[in-house]
């Protein structure tokens, strides 16, 4: 049988694999902070940052879609064995990795696909108390942006509506092979105390959604396309937050908007049809 010496980064995977030791170290202690539970590491490759979480002591799982990296990850970590998952974490139930018990999750996650990792952490929200990793700078500062700021996004809301964000450090681009174009960032996430929004969550991620891909405009302009097909009356757009643009609003604003859309959903929807049409 031959040894993997080594894994070729693999760009339709968005593999950039790090080098430097010290960083895979700092990255690996950003889950000290996070409750004494399992891990799950996503995107191993070939196990730089998954050595040091082995050292942590806990129950640990490692996701990994490239084969090649499985094969390596199996020769160099054999005490891993049945925890090296060949899988797509985008595709898997996340309530099956640990038995329903609650995970840390981490990695030096693939770039092309971090906003849908996140995206799928929020549907599992309730099984992981606590996110660590490094993604690219320019979606860290997405995720740990304030109101009022350009980089202030879906992102920003619909994970801080739930996390608590802390962007730790920025990594430079020259410790990794191949190095990406861009720079890097370890982010810290910790779920809030929040168990509902207090509005219909449904409503509230398709409306952030909805204004987001028309942030120039005031709200009054990209809040007309949820009630497609049942216009809202023109005294709804009165309301004194429909000239803000959406990088103006709070959190706690968005819930509350979306509280008045769906009762003005609701009252368009009960009234009498006009019959002359």
């Amino acid at each position: 049988m031959h040894m993997i010496k080594t894994v070729k980064p693999k760009k339709h995977l968005g593999q950039h694999f790090l080098t430097d030791l010290s960083i895979a170290r700092r990255i690996a202690d950003t889950v000290d902070a996070c409750a004494d539970i399992p891990v799950l590491e996503v995107g191993p490759g070939m196990g730089v940052l998954t050595q040091y979480l082995m050292q942590k002591n806990r129950k640990m799982r490692v996701v990994e879609i490239d084969r090649e990296s499985v094969e390596y990850l199996h020769e160099h970590f054999p005490l891993l064995k049945e925890d090296i998952l060949g899988e797509d974490f985008l595709r898997m139930d996340l309530s099956k990795v640990f038995d329903g018990e609650k995970f840390v999750l981490t990695g030096n996650y693939p770039y092309d696909i971090s906003s849908q990792i996140f995206f799928k952490m929020l549907d599992f929200k309730e099984l992981i108390p606590c996110c660590t990793g490094m993604i690219q700078r320019e979606v860290a500062q997405r995720i740990a942006s304030e109101p009022g700021n350009k980089a202030y996004g879906i992102l920003s809301v619909l994970i801080q509506a739930w996390y608590d964000v802390e962007y730790l450090f920025t990594v430079d681009e020259t410790v990794f092979n191949p190095p990406p174009k861009v720079k890097s960032a370890v982010i810290r996430m910790t779920r809030n105390g929040v168990t509902h929004l207090g509005c219909d969550e449904m409503l509230f991620k398709r409306l952030v959604k909805t204004v987001f891909n028309q942030r120039r405009k005031m709200l009054r302009v990209s809040l007309r396309q949820l009630f497609a097909g049942n216009p809202a009356s023109p005294e709804f757009y009165t309301h004194e937050i429909m000239t803000k643009r959406p990088e103006q609003l709070a959190i706690s604003q968005f819930v509350e908007l979306t509280n008045m859309v769906a009762e003005e959903m609701q009252r368009v929807a009960s009234k009498p049809k006009d019959t002359d049409e």
